[in-house]
């Protein structure tokens, strides 16, 4: 059996993604109703991919800054 490596979870809950943008749970439920955020729906909760949320607060991956002149 194989692990998985340790990593920076690759979706969010609804919860940790008002947490990090400093707004309220039912703004990110507004978003996500909205379209302005991409969302999947697991059960009756959803889950907003990390790659939107780098995209939302403008974060780029580290080689690319580098590569940028960073």
């Amino acid at each position: 059996m194989t692990q998985l490596p340790n990593k920076a979870p690759q979706f969010y809950t609804v919860a940790e993604v008002a947490e990090l943008t400093r707004v309220s749970r039912m703004t990110v439920y507004r978003m996500v109703h909205s379209g302005e955020l991409p969302a999947v729906r697991f059960g009756s909760s959803y889950r907003v991919p990390k790659s939107a949320i780098d995209a939302l607060l403008g974060v780029q991956d580290e080689p690319t800054a580098r590569a940028a002149g960073e």
